[in-house]
C-alpha cells in the first residue's frame, strides 16, 4: 500500500486576470491530490483572497503554514490557474525553507474562453515563475506537458512520479546504514567514501563481525526471539532440504542484526559474506537479508554500501522491493541482453510464483563446504518492467554520481543456479561503454518498476549529485 504524502500547495494568482479562476484552481489541485489518497496543506480564502499566494503578506501567512507543517510536508505544488504573481510564489517557498521538492503545474487555456473574463495566460506565468526560482537558487520539478489540467491523467501520472522523487528525497535525509564487517579483500570494486556520504547527510554506522558472532554465542537455541526468527523464515520460503541446525544459525543472525539495526536507528544495510560468514559461521547470510530488501529495508551483501543505497532509491520510488544483481553474462549474441545473476539474496518478490527455494550456495562450497553454505535463494526471476540504478562515490571529483535507466526482465530460457533472470534493455551497448568507461561497479540495483525519470530528477535536482539517465 503506497504511503500517504502531504503535499505544500501554493496556489498563484494576479490581480489583473480572473481572481475566480485562483479559487476554482484551487478545488482543482486538491481534488487531484486527494483523488490519490494523498493531503494537502493550503491557505484557506479566509486567510488569503481567493486561498492564493499573490502578495509579500500573503507569501509570509503561506510560509507560516508551511512551516507549522514542516516534518509533515513532502513536497510543494505551485498551480496556476492564471499568470500568478512571480514574486509572492518565490517569496513564500523561500521564506518557508522546507528544502523539498517543487513541481510547477500551469493549467491550459481554453481556445473557446480566451475573453477577458477566463483568459488564464498560466502558459506565460510558468516560464516567470520557473525565472524567480533559478535566480533565487531554488530547484523545481516541471510537468511533462508545459500546461496540463489537474483533473487529466496527463497530471495524475506527473503527481505520482513527483511523489516517488520526494519519498526518495524525504528517505535519504538523515539516512543511517548500517555497515556489518569489512569490505571482502578481493572486491575493491564496492569501497566508497563515508565522507563524501556524510556530507549529503547520509551517516554510516559500522560493526565488526566478530562483535556479531559473539552475540550470537550468547543466545540459546530456544531463545523466544530466535525460535520466533525460526519460525518467520520457515514461512518466508521452502527450506525442506536445508539442515535444522543451518536454520538455527540463520535466526540467531537475523535477531542480532536485527537489533543493531533497531538499537541504532539504521534503515538500510550491507553485509560481509564472501567468505567469512560461511568459514567461521557456517551459512549465507542470503535469507536473512532477502527478508530485509522484502519488507522494503534493503541489505546488500560484500558491504556494498552504495549498492544497498542505489537499491533504497527505487525502493522508495516505487514502494516495492530492490535487489542487487551482478551484470554477469551476455546472453547469447543479442546486443541488447544480458543475464543479471546473484548467488542470492534477492527478496522473494523478484522470482516466479512457486519457484524459488532455500538451497546451498554452489560457488563458495566448492571452497569451504557445502555444509556451511546453506540459505542462498535458488531460483528464476520473473518477467517484467525493470528499472536499473547506481550510485558511486567519486573521490577525484568530491562527489556522489550514478546512472539509471529502464528495460525488461523476459521470459528467455536460462538453466543456471542462483538467482538470474535475462534482462533486455534499448542499446544496452551504448549502456555497457558508459559503466566501463566511467569505473562504475559490477554491481547495480533493479526493481519491477518504471522510475527512472524520478530517481534521476531526485539525485540531479534535489541531491546535487551528477547523474547518467540511458534513454
Amino acid at each position: 500500500m503506497s504511503r500517504q504524502m502531504t503535499f505544500g500547495v501554493i496556489v498563484g494568482n494576479r490581480g489583473f486576470f480572473p481572481s475566480h479562476l485562483a479559487a476554482t484552481g484551487r478545488q482543482e489541485i486538491i481534488a487531484a491530490i486527494e483523488k490519490q489518497g494523498h493531503k494537502a496543506v493550503c491557505v484557506t480564502p479566509e486567510e488569503t483572497s481567493y486561498g492564493a499566494v499573490e502578495t509579500y503578506e500573503e507569501a509570509k501567512r503561506c510560509a507560516a503554514l508551511f512551516q507549522k507543517h514542516r516534518h509533515a510536508i513532502d513536497g510543494i505544488i505551485i498551480t496556476l490557474p492564471n499568470f500568478g504573481e512571480e514574486r509572492g510564489l518565490a517569496d513564500a517557498i523561500r521564506l518557508a525553507d522546507l528544502r523539498v521538492p517543487i513541481l510547477i503545474q500551469a493549467t491550459p487555456d481554453n481556445t473557446d474562453k480566451m475573453s477577458i473574463n477566463f483568459r488564464r495566460d498560466s502558459f506565460c506565468g510558468k516560464m516567470s515563475i520557473c525565472n524567480n526560482l533559478r535566480q533565487y537558487g531554488i530547484p523545481y520539478t516541471l510537468t511533462t506537458l508545459h500546461t496540463v489540467a489537474p483533473n487529466t491523467e496527463e497530471f495524475a501520472i506527473d503527481l505520482r512520479s513527483f511523489a516517488a522523487t520526494c519519498r526518495i528525497v524525504r528517505g535519504f535525509r538523515n539516512l543511517r546504514i548500517g555497515a556489518l564487517g569489512a569490505r571482502p579483500a578481493a572486491f575493491n570494486t564496492v569501497r566508497y567514501s563515508e565522507k563524501l556520504l556524510e556530507r549529503s547527510g547520509i551517516t554510516v554506522d559500522t560493526l565488526d563481525l566478530s562483535e556479531v558472532f559473539g552475540s550470537i554465542a550468547r543466545l540459546g537455541d530456544t531463545d523466544d526471539s530466535v525460535q520466533q526468527k525460526l519460525a518467520t523464515i520457515k514461512s518466508y520460503l521452502p527450506s525442506h532440504d536445508v539442515p535444522e541446525a543451518a536454520l538455527i544459525k540463520m535466526s540467531k543472525l537475523g535477531v542480532v542484526i536485527d537489533n543493531w539495526m533497531q538499537s541504532h536507528e539504521l534503515t538500510i544495510s550491507s553485509v560481509q559474506c564472501w567468505t567469512s560468514m560461511e568459514e567461521f559461521f557456517g551459512v549465507v547470510p542470503c535469507t536473512v537479508m532477502s527478508m530485509m530488501s522484502e519488507k522494503l529495508l534493503p541489505s546488500a551483501c560484500e558491504v556494498d554500501t552504495m549498492g544497498t543505497l542505489s537499491m533504497y532509491a527505487l525502493t522508495l520510488a516505487s514502494e516495492t522491493p530492490s535487489a542487487l544483481l551482478d551484470w554477469n553474462n551476455n546472453y547469447g549474441g543479442d546486443p541488447d541482453k544480458a543475464v543479471c545473476f546473484h548467488c542470492s539474496n534477492l527478496p522473494k518478490h523478484f522470482f516466479r510464483e512457486g519457484g524459488v527455494k532455500m538451497d546451498f550456495q554452489q560457488i563458495i562450497a566448492g571452497t569451504v563446504g557445502k555444509e556451511n553454505t546453506y540459505g542462498t535463494l535458488d531460483g528464476k526471476v520473473k518477467a517484467g518492467a525493470m528499472t536499473f540504478a547506481r550510485f558511486s562515490t567519486d573521490e577525484f571529483a568530491g562527489t556522489i554520481r550514478g546512472y539509471v535507466g529502464e528495460g525488461k526482465f523476459t521470459d528467455d530460457a536460462l538453466d543456471t543456479f542462483g538467482g538470474a533472470g535475462v534482462v533486455q534493455i534499448p542499446n544496452m551497448q551504448k549502456l555497457l561503454h558508459y559503466i566501463c568507461e566511467n569505473g562504475f561497479e559490477h554491481h547495480v540495483a533493479a526493481n519491477f518498476a518504471t522510475v527512472a525519470a524520478s530517481v534521476n530528477e531526485a539525485a540531479i535536482k534535489y541531491l546535487g549529485w551528477p547523474m547518467h539517465h540511458h534513454v
